[in-house]
């Protein structure tokens, strides 16, 4: 195989996974909007919402909507509250259209009615006050509906940064050191979030409080592995599986063995001691209402047009509100996407999206080389595979730049060089992405290894014996390791927020 087409594959076929989860096309797949067919004047009441995808949708009349209030936060919020500004148009002179929505700053753009609010700078994904402005915005329009209204909420990764609220005794830094410390620990985003939401107002299922008695729908794209509803964006709109004892046993896990912590950091002091005091009093999240489950989930048949994550969970409340949570795009599409671009290519791809967190990333990039060497000695040639491992970072005075899909990669380099040595090529192309765009605090989405890079590193190395991928590795500095070597994926933010994709060819001459 020609190298240069191989490597036009290798990015390709990742561009083709993340395009298949474009916050457009979903959106359009679960909002519509039923028109009159003829061109007579009609009124409001002869127009409505389809909201859902295949045999779960559900018909909303506007006879029975006075306002469409739109709220939600997340990475790729923007595209979806764009979009969904679109389908809205031609009701807009009929239907008041509002709402408020926290982006990263650059997915700003002017859509009407529906603000979309600067929320934090690119390549910062840290709550900030600016942030917290929003939020409370947002919980304003939220106490302003009426059963008459109907809220759509949109969701997806980023939220939990995107929509700060700190309860009363906890502040905006305690809350930005407990992510940095646990994210720099190497906890899950499990983890992270069971603790976010007991030192959250809205998290946790509080903003689905805040609308009690009234309509709400949320549209989520899932960044977490098996789609938990109650953990994407720390769930906001669905009741909490974990507790505050949950949360405490998180904070405990990390600093058991160093106990120094909780003296120098006042800020993580002060969440433990505010989560210890919950635990012990088995304190509840304050209730508004009285909520009952009356959704029985089933599985789905389709992977490609029903996900079996894509059911709505739907909560009815005593005074004839409801809560509607429907996923309308995750790992699994993504990984299905690209798929069938290695198809379409001739590659004979296998497709794989983890369920679970994978724990470490230099574990998945070994794995990765080794399931690559297995396909190259059986035959196949690529392998389409979907997941979001963590990176323990070492002392910030010893750390580079980078992120886990750069880190990933960087290992799997690594375990190349151990397998095949410096003298030799390498049978296999190795690239690992996050569909946001941003791996890590830097302006790639993730790095690639392939044979015309292979060339230019093990040249490296011999003009440098000191120049080591092991000490990059152990240094968190995989950014300055693929720099020089150009292979740096760079797109820019996506618009739309599925966890990672990584890509295996094997090469067969």
């Amino acid at each position: 195989m020609e190298y240069k087409r191989l490597r036009e594959d290798l990015v390709a076929i990742w561009q083709a996974g993340v395009d298949g989860v474009c916050t457009d096309k979903l959106v359009c797949n679960n909002v519509v909007l039923l028109e009159p067919k003829d061109e007579r004047n009609f009124d409001k009441r002869d127009y409505s919402l389809l909201i859902g995808c295949g045999v779960d949708s559900e018909q909303y009349s506007f006879s029975a909507i006075d306002r469409i209030i739109v709220v939600g936060g997340g990475k790729a919020s923007g595209g979806m509250a764009e979009s969904l500004n679109r389908i809205l148009e031609p009701i807009s002179d009929k239907v008041e259209i509002s709402g408020w929505v926290n982006v990263p700053n650059d997915c700003v753009k002017p859509l009407g009615k529906i603000h979309l609010h600067a929320s934090r700078p690119v390549g910062v994904n840290e709550p900030t006050e600016t942030a917290v402005e929003g939020v409370n915005e947002i919980i304003k329009i939220l106490n302003s509906l009426t059963r008459f209204d109907l809220c759509i909420c949109l969701i997806s990764g980023g939220g939990s940064a995107l929509l700060p609220a700190p309860v009363s005794g906890i502040s905006l830094l305690d809350k930005i050191e407990l992510t940095r410390f646990l994210s720099g620990a190497g906890a899950t985003i499990q983890e992270l979030n069971t603790v976010r939401k007991i030192i959250s107002r809205i998290k946790g299922g509080g903003l689905k409080r805040i609308c009690y008695g009234k309509r709400l729908i949320s549209l989520i794209l899932s960044d977490v592995l098996g789609d938990p509803l109650d953990v994407i964006a720390s769930g906001l709109t669905v009741d909490s599986n974990s507790t505050a004892r949950d949360a405490l046993n998180v904070l405990r896990k990390f600093t058991q063995d160093k106990p120094e912590l909780l003296l120098q950091n006042k800020s993580l002091k002060n969440v433990f001691d505010y989560v210890d005091e919950r635990a012990k009093n088995l304190l509840p999240a304050k209730l508004t209402g009285n909520y009952k489950n009356n959704f029985t989930d089933k599985l789905k048949d389709n992977l490609s047009d029903n996900l079996s994550s894509n059911l709505p969970d739907k909560i009815f409340d005593n005074d004839g509100g409801f809560v509607r949570n429907i996923i309308i795009g995750n790992n699994v599409l993504a990984v299905e996407a690209a798929g069938m671009e290695a198809m379409r290519r001739g590659y004979c791809q296998t497709m794989f999206s983890a369920g679970v967190s994978e724990g470490n990333a230099e574990e998945v990039g070994v794995e990765l080389v080794r399931l690559g060497v297995d396909m190259f000695d059986a035959g196949s040639d690529c392998l389409v595979h979907g997941g979001e491992p963590v990176v323990k970072l070492v002392s910030s005075e010893l750390r580079g730049v980078g992120g886990r899909n750069q880190q990933l990669v960087l290992a799997a380099v690594c375990e190349l060089l151990r397998i095949y040595g410096a003298e030799s090529t390498i049978p296999l192309a190795i690239l690992s992405g996050s569909t946001d765009g941003e791996d890590g605090p830097t302006d790639a989405a993730g790095a690639w290894i392939d044979p015309i890079a292979w060339k230019e590193l093990t040249k490296r190395i011999k003009q440098a014996p000191k120049f080591d991928p092991e000490s990059f590795l152990k240094h968190n500095d995989a950014y300055n390791f693929f720099k020089p070597l150009n292979t740096l994926i760079k797109t820019g933010i996506t618009g739309t927020n599925v966890c990672d994709l990584r890509i295996v060819i094997a090469i067969h001459k």
